[in-house]
This record gives C-alpha cells, structure tokens and sequence, in this order.
C-alpha cells in the first residue's frame, strides 16, 4: 500500500476499481465521497452518495436503505434503444427494435412504473411469466405500441386476460412453451372470439456458458423441442389459425459472459425462423430473450461474473447475425425483442448501510518478555517469528500453522492452560501478519503462502441481512462491487471481510471484485468515535430485492427513491418504510394481537410472583410495544 503522503483520488479509484464496473455511473469526487451521475457522463448533474445517506437519516429512516436512482433507468433504457436504432440505422436493416423488461427481475411496483414511463417513447414494453405479473403488467403499460410477452405455465384465467387485452388493442403474446398449452389457447379463443398473438419458444442446442447454462439446451426445463414444433404447427393449420403464430422466441441464458455465445444463439434462432416462414407462418418477430450481461467485476472478460462486449457489439453482432442467416432465402427482417431485464435494472439501486463494530485481526503486542522458564512451544514461535523472510517464507508459514495446531492439542489435553494457549495464538498471529506483509513485496508468492493472506483481516459487522438484501451473494457467490462512499481521499488500512448481522457463518462478504482476479477481503478505514461509516453494495437493482428471505426474521429494508435534476440538485421522489418487527412475524404467521396478550398475562403473572412491581410492568410493555414497531435492523438510539 502506498503511504497517506502519495495517497490519492487516482489510487482509490484504481483499488476498487469504480470507474471499470460503474459504467460512468459512479466515481469519486475530490472530497473523496462517492458520487453518481445518472446521465452516465462527465457532462451530467453529479451528487454525493454521502450527502444523500446523511439526509435520509436526518429525515428519519434508519440504516439499512435500498436506494434507487430512478434516473439510471431511463438512462439504461435510452441506451439499450439507441444503440440498437444507430446499429439498425448503420446497416440498413429493415426491421425494428422493441425490448421487454421482464417483471420477474424487479417486481417492485416503484420500478416497474418509472421502466414504463421512461420505456413509452421507445415502445419499451413488458414480459410477464405469471398471472400475477401479467395483472401487474396491463395496468402499467403506457402504450398499445409496446409489446407484452407472456411467457411462463398460463391457465385460464392468464389466457382469458391477455386475450381481453388484445381486444383493447394491446400487442399481446402468448409464448408457447410446453406443448399442452396450444389447445387450451385455441379453445379460450373461440370462446371470446378473439385471434391470438402466437409465440413458440424452442430449446436451442446451442448452450451458453455462465452460471445459467442450463436454461439452454437440452437440459432447458421450458421451451419446444424440433418435434413439439412441428406438433403446433399442424395443429394450427387444422384449425386454420397459422396465421396467429408470429413471434419466435428462445432463452439459453442470463448473464451470458460470451459475445460468441449470443452470436451463435442468435444463427441458430434464425434458422428455425426460416423454417417457420417456409411453413407458412406470417411471423415477423424474434424474441431473443434475456442474456445481456453486467460487467460486475469490471474485468471485461467471459468470467461469470463479467462480459467481454460492449452494448453496441451485442447490438451489432444480433443484428449482423440476423442479417446474414435470413439474407440467403430474401427472408423479410423481423421485428427484434429481447428481454433484458439485468442490464437495464442492475445500476440502477445500491444498498447503504453502516458499520456497527470490527473485531481486529491485529493482535495484543508481543511482550517484552515472557514467564520464566519460557516453555518450548512459545520459544519456537519466537524463533520462527524472528525467522520469517522472503527465502524462508514457506518454512516459516508451515511451521506456524504446525505450532498453532500443537499449542491446541497441548490445551485439550491439560497439558498447557489458557494463559500459554493464548500466549501461543497472539504469536501466531504476528507471524501470520509478518508474513502476509512480506509476501506482497515477492512476485511469485508459494501457494500455502497465497492461503495465509486469506486469513489475515478483520471483520466488519455491516448493519444489514445478506439473506434479505443480497441473496445472490450468499446462493451463487454472486460478486457485487463494494466500496465506503465517503473518507476514500484518505488511504484505508485495514483488510477485511463484510459480515452482516443474521448471527449466520454463511451471512458475509468475503469475495469481492478485482480486474484481474478474485479478492477475499477488502480495504476498509479504521472506524472513528462518534461517526458514521457508510459503505455500499452497487449493482444490486436486478433480482436481490425480489429474491429476499426473512432469514432471522430480518425484513424489508427501508426504500429511497431519488431523480437528480439537471442542476445537480435532487428530490426524494418515494420513501418507503422497511418491515417492522409485527409486520415480519405476521409474515410468519405469528398472531401480532395473541402475542401481545400472551406477553400481558406474563408480565401480569411476574406481579403476582413478586418479580416486578406495576410501575415496572407498565415500562416493560410499552417496550414491547415499541419492539413491535421497530425496524428489525439496527437503530441507533
């Protein structure tokens, strides 16, 4: 690490690496807070992230908070259309673009109505997989020019909606995705005599890579195989309704990490397209369904956890793919969908929240000297801690980590007692410290000397519940960029590892983004007296906030929704309150009014015992009360 003389905003920039994964959305100003700018430009209104989580306490909403730059989205959604029309422009395609956002990946009602505001002059429509969704959906669309996708397992009643939808003009598409689901279309029809919107969505073979391969392929649970189709295609010509199916669709992934993979996709769709057109469909859309991936690590590369394309090379390599394909036979360009739900969303939310405590790695000093006669175990490690250099590194780290395992099974034995047994690991622990500090100075670094560095941090106590907020993180080892959003003029110190409060191993952060490699810890200040340390977990806008459990019946947090003005200037556009503790327990099926009874008849029950006195009672139920009011995340008083 650099000294604080040389420290500086470059550095900070550089170690985080804010200005690879924030996509020009987020850097660090010269007070060294944390800004935003919602344009994603230099250009662009900019406001601090520590100024905004300073008024959100001051207006009274406690830590944990969820904020949302409404701003973001639209900016996300502009360049997703944009990008595409310039691409189409270019190259002289004749068909146009119309994207989807898919519910399923923010069902918040907040987000969902600013995608559609901000979406209607684009035509920028929905995709819904459920009946819920599609409720959600109707009446939120802004336009009859936009599309609705239904996707999903449909019963009646989300057929007959989407019907009505399309006698009230609405662009409606019912995607076939497994076969039993064409005969109850057909017959809901002719019921209400009216001609559907026809999708198919077929299993390609081509398999994408990432975390979610399986959604393609044969091992891809929806979506038609080769005889399926041709299955529904006969069946519609019986009927004499070939000429409702208009819409192809396919899935092999979100996050997909490969440009090749969307490429190769993308041909292969093409083809069946073709074949489609050839067996007399009208056609005239392909749904290329989600994939566009976030760069979360700023590594720009095919990790899962990245993308190695840009936005306009996904946008030229769909179009130039469908060009290609379709050209040999003059097949007419389709209108193109894609349902990107990641990319538009993810930028958009950040998760604030507050330091509560460190427990320190750094050990007491090594005393001076030591009780008379020092026992050979603590001589050995005070000979391997005087030992420890680059050329003896390894020696140094394998007999540390052989005393420390002594020193313990001397203890469970009687054969040594506390006070030796922690004398032994506060040695260890300076050696470990020595020998991580002399490693980073090596440029081959022994690999049992690589594991050491990963025990060597503190832990920072976060005040909020990764099974809640960030579940992706604790379920897929989901990396999100994290970073403190003020103090970052000053150089941090201390490496460590994120735990949340769940009073759970599993709940913490402990792999972090890097551009050329997995980090398992971080670097954090050092907390001061009396002030608040804020730090946040960007990118978070796309599944976790819909994902979330109620694991220690930790709930919702608090939402925060701000559009930041031309000026720089901003307004809280929405604040939402998070769970309290009776709105989490009524979750749970807990009787909120039974419980407070119960609590009544003991507290009256302690009177009579000679426990409490009434005045006593009164003051402990009006804390209970207030228990039951409170947020379930930690308040400061």
């Amino acid at each position: 690490m650099d000294t604080q003389k040389t420290w500086n905003i470059s550095k900070a920039t550089q170690l985080y690496g804010i200005d690879k994964w924030g996509a020009g959305y987020f850097s660090i100003n010269e007070a060294g807070e944390v800004v935003v700018r919602p344009s994603g430009g230099d250009d662009g209104p900019k406001v601090s992230l520590h100024e905004i989580a300073k008024e959100i306490e001051t207006r009274g909403l406690s830590m944990p908070v969820v904020l949302r730059i409404e701003n973001i989205l639209g900016s996300q959604i502009r360049l997703l259309n944009e990008t595409f029309r310039r691409v189409i422009r270019e190259s002289n395609y004749q068909g146009e673009y119309k994207g989807v956002f898919p519910v399923k990946v923010n069902q918040q009602e907040q987000v969902i109505e600013v995608i559609s505001q901000f979406g209607k002059e684009y035509n920028h429509g929905l995709e819904a997989g459920s009946k819920s969704e599609l409720i959600a959906a109707l009446s939120m669309m802004k336009t009859r020019k936009a599309s609705l996708v239904c996707n999903g397992y449909k019963d009646e009643e989300f057929i007959d909606l989407g019907l009505h939808a399309i006698k009230m003009g609405y662009q409606v598409f019912f995607v076939i995705e497994v076969p039993g689901e064409i005969d109850l279309i057909i017959d809901r029809a002719k019921v209400h005599q009216v001609k559907p919107n026809l999708g198919l969505r077929i299993k390609l073979s081509t398999q994408a890579e990432g975390l979610w391969s399986e959604s393609s392929g044969d091992a891809s649970v929806f979506g038609l195989g080769m005889s399926h189709v041709v299955d529904v295609i006969d069946r519609l010509k019986a009927e004499n309704m070939l000429d409702c199916l208009q819409l192809l669709h396919y899935h092999i992934g979100s996050q997909i990490p490969n440009i090749t993979d969307i490429r190769a996709g993308a041909m292969e769709a093409c083809r069946l397209y073709e074949e489609l057109v050839r067996e007399g469909a009208p056609m005239g859309y392909l749904d290329l369904g989600g994939g566009l991936a976030v760069d979360y690590d700023g590594s720009n590369t095919n990790f899962h956890s990245s993308r190695n394309y840009s936005i306009e090379e996904y946008c030229s390599d769909i179009i130039e793919s469908v060009i290609t394909v379709l050209a040999k036979n003059r097949i007419p360009h389709p209108t193109i969908i894609t349902e990107s739900g990641r990319a538009v969303v993810a930028y958009c939310s950040i998760l604030l929240f507050n330091i509560l405590d460190v427990s320190s790695f750094t050990p007491p000093p090594i005393p001076e000297s030591f009780p008379e006669p020092p026992s050979e175990l603590i001589e050995n490690l005070m000979a391997t801690y005087n030992m420890v250099s680059s050329k003896r590194i390894l020696e140094c780290c394998n007999d540390a980590l052989f005393y420390r395992s002594q020193a313990r099974q001397l203890f469970k034995h009687g054969q040594i007692g506390i006070r030796e047994r922690a004398m032994a690991e506060n040695l260890v622990q300076h050696i470990l410290i020595k020998i991580s500090q002399v490693s980073k100075k090596m440029e081959h670094i022994p690999r049992d000397v690589q594991s050491i560095n990963k025990l060597v941090y503190d832990i920072y106590y976060g005040n909020f519940s990764i099974f809640q907020s960030l579940p992706d993180v604790w379920a897929i080892n989901q990396i999100l960029p994290v970073i403190p959003i003020h103090r970052l003029n000053e150089q941090p110190t201390r490496p460590a590892i994120i735990s949340d409060i769940t009073c759970d191993c599993d709940g913490k952060i402990d792999n972090f983004p890097d551009p050329t490699h997995e980090r398992n810890s971080i670097m954090l200040h050092e907390l001061r007296d009396n002030e608040e340390y804020y730090v946040g977990i960007f990118l978070v806008g796309a599944y976790q906030e819909t994902l979330g459990d109620l694991h220690n019946l930790f709930g919702d947090t608090n939402v925060v929704s701000i559009h930041v003005n031309d000026d720089g200037s901003y307004k809280f556009a929405r604040e939402l309150e998070g769970d309290s503790v009776a709105d989490v327990l009524a979750y749970m099926e807990y009787d909120v009014r039974s419980l407070r009874n119960r609590f009544k008849n003991i507290a009256e029950d302690s009177i009579h015992k000679g426990y409490i006195t009434a005045r006593e009672r009164k003051a402990i139920l009006a804390d209970f009360e207030e228990g039951l009011r409170g947020y379930t995340y930690f308040e400061k008083e």
